[in-house]
Parts: structure tokens; C-alpha cells; sequence
């Protein structure tokens, strides 16, 4: 059994995620920039919701986390996610957009690395998302590194993903993760998913064939005292992945709009998804659905997995 943090009035968890916490049972984080973001209507309820259906399936509690009211809400009801995806003006924190956001009382969607923090403060190990952030291309002279390789290495919580961005530098956001002590395990692969696509050409560190194998690794993490997170990267259902030339010339024009109309900051990555959707002529949503169901199942069985070990260890 474990202890949840939920002492003060910034943070809202809601009770079954709250019960099965404090039991012992098996929780899976979900970020909320997917819903308000991340995916056109109607796709993004459909999506947010069959992503709690695949936690659920394998024996965990779906916790999707958001802002709202100002409180840090662990665990959205479905009205609630109805709200982040109908509603307009939705803000998209990180974790340095979450007080101005809490004492504006703003209406929120968390990143990852929004998503991580509020997860860390709840006591929850396992998150789910599709794709981490990571280091932009042109960063050498731009320095655009998302918040979310901090926060990976930060935050107590195995994260499933399905690689980093495509549209990013992946080479050397494996770099710079390396650079932070984050392990990178591929699942039941040698090579780092690139999001839409099974393979980068990069070699991950490490790799586990089985979620008792995640699960060990996780546990061994924490128990250690070695602390900070994992990443786990599971490559998308091979129906739904994209010849990576086809991808990679969507994101080379996406790019240069993106320069040619002055986007950047935060703009960037909805701008360019949104753009890469366009040129693709939708199979890029099509394979960023079925990847983030994929990551959701996994991790509500990487989550299960771990709960057994907390329970014969602890």
C-alpha cells in the first residue's frame, strides 16, 4: 500500500484513482494535450476515452490529469473530459505553466512534462502518452529542448511512448536524455520508434521483452534509490505505421511553413502535427491513434506488472 498525496486544495484526485492508490493497485497516468491539442474533433474524445478503455483492460485505473477550477485534477470524469475537448481557449501547461495556471484558475491541458509533475505528486509511477518532446531540429542555434526531458529525469515515473517526436532531432534528444541519466528501454525492440514509424536507425541502451521485465526495471529504479524516471518505447502496430520517406518529406515542408509564417515557441509541435495531418491526408491520425492506444494497453500492463511486485516486496 502506498500514500497519496492529496492534502492541500490545488489537488483534486478523484476517488477510484485515490483508492486504488492508497490499496496498491495499479494507476496509469494520462496527459490531456492529446484532447485539447493534440487531435481534431470529434477523434480526440473518441481517442481519450478508448485510451482509459485500454488501461482498464489490463487490470489498471485510467487517471487522465488536467487543470481545472484551479486544482490539479487527477482523474477527469467524462464530463470533464467532454469539457477540455469542446471548450474553447484551453491553455497547454508544462510544468512551468502550472501555478500562473492554477492561480488564474485557467482551463488546462497538461504536456508530458505537465503530466509527469502532477503524476509525481499524486504517487502515481506509470504514464502514458504518444510521443515524448524532445530536442527541435535547428536547436544548435535555436536551443528549443522541450521541458519534458527534464522532467523525465526528474519525475519518479515510467513513461510508455512510442519514441520522441518525429518531427524532432532524434539523435540527439537520445543524447540529451542520456546527458540527464533517463533509461531508455526499448520494448521488444533494439531500435528507438520514431513515432509514426517502427524504426529511427538509433539504438536504444536497453530493451525488455516482457512487461514483468519493465516492471522489474522500474521497481529496481526506485527501490535502489537510484530514483528519477524511465522512458519505454513501444513502436506503433506495424498496420499502422508510415513508410518513414513519406513522413520525413511532410515534415521537411511542415518545417519550412513553420519558418515562413513566423510559428514557434509552443505554436510549434500543434503546428506542425496539424500540418504533417494535412500532407499525409490523414493517416498521420490515423497511426497517432493507434499508437496511443498501443502505449495505454501497455502501460496498464507495465502498471499491473509492477503492482504485483510492490505487493510481495513491500
Amino acid at each position: 500500500m502506498m500514500s497519496v498525496s492529496t492534502s492541500h486544495s490545488y489537488l483534486r484526485v478523484a476517488e477510484q484513482v485515490r483508492a486504488a492508490l492508497v490499496e496498491g493497485r495499479a494507476v496509469v497516468a494520462l496527459e490531456s494535450t492529446v484532447i485539447a491539442h493534440g487531435l481534431p474533433r470529434p477523434a480526440n474524445l473518441e481517442v481519450a476515452r478508448a485510451m482509459e478503455d485500454a488501461v482498464r483492460a489490463e487490470g489498471a485505473v485510467p487517471a487522465t490529469v488536467a487543470l481545472l477550477d484551479g486544482q490539479i485534477v487527477v482523474g477527469l470524469n467524462d464530463a470533464e473530459i467532454e469539457r477540455l475537448g469542446s471548450e474553447e481557449q484551453v491553455l497547454k501547461a508544462s510544468r512551468r505553466d502550472l501555478a500562473p495556471a492554477l492561480a488564474r484558475r485557467a482551463t488546462a491541458a497538461t504536456t508530458v512534462a505537465g503530466t509527469l509533475a502532477c503524476a509525481a505528486l499524486a504517487g502515481i509511477r506509470v504514464f502514458a502518452t504518444g510521443g515524448i518532446g524532445g530536442v527541435h531540429r535547428g536547436a544548435v542555434s535555436s536551443f528549443d529542448v522541450s521541458a519534458d526531458l527534464i522532467e523525465l529525469s526528474r519525475a519518479p515515473v515510467l513513461t510508455v511512448c512510442a519514441g520522441a517526436k518525429a518531427i524532432l532531432d532524434l539523435p540527439l534528444t537520445l543524447e540529451y536524455l542520456e546527458t540527464h541519466g533517463v533509461p531508455v528501454v526499448g520494448f521488444q525492440t533494439d531500435e528507438l520508434p520514431a513515432f509514426y514509424s517502427r524504426a529511427s536507425g538509433l539504438r536504444t541502451p536497453h530493451r525488455a521483452d516482457t512487461a514483468q521485465e519493465v516492471a522489474a526495471t522500474a521497481y529496481a529504479q526506485w527501490a535502489s534509490g537510484v530514483g528519477g524516471g524511465l522512458l519505454v518505447t513501444c513502436p506503433i502496430p506495424e498496420a499502422f505505421a508510415l513508410p518513414s520517406d513519406a513522413i520525413e518529406k511532410a515534415i521537411t515542408t511542415a518545417l519550412r511553413e513553420a519558418v515562413e509564417q513566423g510559428v514557434h515557441g509552443p505554436a510549434t509541435t500543434p503546428f506542425l502535427l496539424a500540418r504533417v495531418a494535412e500532407l499525409t491526408g490523414g493517416e498521420s491520425v490515423a497511426a497517432n491513434r493507434a499508437l496511443l492506444l498501443n502505449n495505454a494497453m501497455w502501460a496498464g500492463r507495465f502498471a499491473s506488472e509492477l503492482s504485483k511486485i510492490r505487493t510481495i516486496t513491500e
